[in-house]
């Protein structure tokens, strides 16, 4: 065999890279690149079927109902099934092991177990929105998932990637290995009207793809933020009942003009005829942002906002209510630099008028940053017209596979506080130093290790933290990392491991 000499060997060099170079490139075009297990981190392109210049249907047109509407769209609903290990707590009364036990039986007490971990699953639905495996369906349908499976109505089960999620929609993305499926339509919610025939399409009780029919009630509909933090929801008489989450709301062209979320239940968890859908519009949005970029980027006023109530409306010298009063400006935030002021009443935006808070929340953060909001305010009687160039929001409250590096992915969903001796003497702990865990996400991999509201963490990865700046510190740069806690619980410390999910 004839060894090349060294500039045959470079040459030969050099044409192996442009291979591999326009291979991965191609890859890279194709719009998916990933190694098994990982998941799916954006930079892709999505194709969207959007519907346009409908024109009304007329209801003449369904001599014996809606099966020409029903039909052909009921093969693009799935059903999704998702686990994820919850830390069940012991069963043992909570003197047990306790210091008046140890007093008269010693080593000999029984000693309170640490949290179990259990598997709990969940059902939702989803709806097929690209005919390469892209599913649509609500972020608490998959939350704090370790495993998803999407069965479609052809009876095939497949095990699904999770592209991105965000919360603050309650919106995520799916992806499984298949291509040629059937994928509904966008349609446009924002023409939707009260009255309109609209239908309710998912898996509910996991007993197998359904329909539901209904009018639009309402549209503009928020719900006091109990689960998303951008609300703008249809509301519909269609039956939506447990299991219903994430499936879609169609209309009378068969097109997706709705993301089925929420009912309004007195307490028996069934339909009475209350439910509400994320708009479509919002919700393609949301998947474009999360598939093409990987995160959700949002226009930001930094501003706070409330509604404008009859009595506010009269305390400030308006006819009527409606509108969004600031109430407080950030400091070097984009409405601050532009010359808005506390007390402001927000009436129109780009010339259409502002029902409510909600109203300009959701407007707003559908801008993209660096454009211009022209905002039409009251101020002290009179009426202002005022140009604000948006901000973009920060990512703190949204999720994507790209967001839990370099803060901590293990303890993301724990919120703490500086440990006050105040605080000490409500928790009965002698230390005066640490942290105080004041909430933990339920889906989060800390819960799932037992870590609990009102534990006190005083070491991170062997570091004391002494406050919360020294807690942040420890954990910064940590990435993916398993995390070493030493935490104290009801008086007693005790080291916990918590991995990222």
């Amino acid at each position: 065999m004839n060894i090349p000499d060294g500039k045959a060997r470079l040459g030969l060099l050099l044409v192996i890279l442009a291979v591999l170079a326009l291979t991965v490139g191609g890859l890279l075009r194709g719009g998916i690149l990933h190694m098994p297990g990982q998941q799916i981190v954006g930079k892709q392109k999505i194709a969207l079927s959007i519907a346009t210049n409908l024109e009304p249907v007329s209801l003449g047109n369904f001599k014996n109902g809606f099966a020409s509407v029903i039909e052909p769209a009921l093969p693009a609903v799935v059903n999704i099934s998702s686990s994820r290990l919850v830390s069940r707590p012991n069963n043992l009364p909570g003197t047990l092991g306790g210091p008046l036990f140890r007093q008269f039986f010693g080593d000999q007490a029984p000693q309170p177990s640490r949290p179990q971990a259990e598997r709990e699953y969940s059902l939702g639905s989803g709806v097929i929105i690209n005919p390469n495996g892209y599913i649509l369906t609500n972020n608490h349908v998959i939350a704090g998932a370790s495993e998803i499976e999407v069965f479609t109505q052809a009876q095939k089960k497949f095990k699904a990637k999770l592209v991105g999620a965000d919360p603050r929609t309650d919106i995520a993305v799916l992806k499984i290995d298949a291509s040629g499926l059937p994928a509904l339509t966008f349609g446009d919610s924002s023409k939707l009207k009260v009255g309109d025939l609209v239908f309710a399409i998912g898996d509910p009780f996991g007993i197998g793809e359904t329909a539901t029919t209904g009018i639009v009630s309402a549209t503009g509909r928020a719900m006091g933020g109990s689960i998303e933090h951008y609300e703008n929801f249809i509301q519909t008489d269609a039956a939506i009942n447990p299991g219903n989450s994430g499936g879609g709301l169609i209309d009378l062209h068969g097109n997706l003009v709705g993301i089925n979320t929420a009912i309004i239940s007195r307490g028996g968890g069934g339909n009475e005829g209350v439910g509400f859908a994320i708009p479509a519009n919002m919700a393609r949005n949301i998947v474009q942002q999360i598939v093409e970029n990987g995160k959700i980027v949002r226009g930001y006023l930094g501003v706070t906002i409330q509604a404008v109530g009859p009595d506010m409306a009269k305390a400030f010298g308006l006819p009527h209510g409606g509108g969004a009063l600031i109430g407080d400006v950030q400091p070097n935030g984009p409405a601050a630099k532009d010359g808005l002021q506390r007390g402001d009443i927000v009436l129109a935006l780009n010339g259409k008028p502002v029902s409510d808070a909600d109203d300009l929340s959701v407007e707003i953060s559908e801008m993209t940053p660096g454009t211009v909001a022209h905002l039409k305010i009251y101020r002290n009687g009179e009426t202002l017209e005022k140009d604000v160039t948006l901000g973009t929001y920060p990512q703190s409250g949204q999720t994507s596979p790209q967001s839990n590096s370099g803060a901590g992915a293990a303890l993301q969903g724990v919120q703490v506080e500086n440990l006050t001796p105040q605080m000490a003497q409500q928790l009965d702990i002698n230390s005066q130093t640490g942290v105080v865990v004041t909430a933990v996400d339920p889906s989060s991999a800390a819960a799932s290790a037992g870590i609990q509201r009102g534990d006190v963490i005083q070491q991170v990865n062997r570091k004391p933290v002494a406050n919360v700046t020294q807690y942040r510190q420890a954990l910064s740069g940590i990435g993916r990392q398993a995390v070493l806690l030493l935490v104290n619980h009801q008086g007693e410390s005790h080291f916990v491991v918590v991995e990222p999910q």
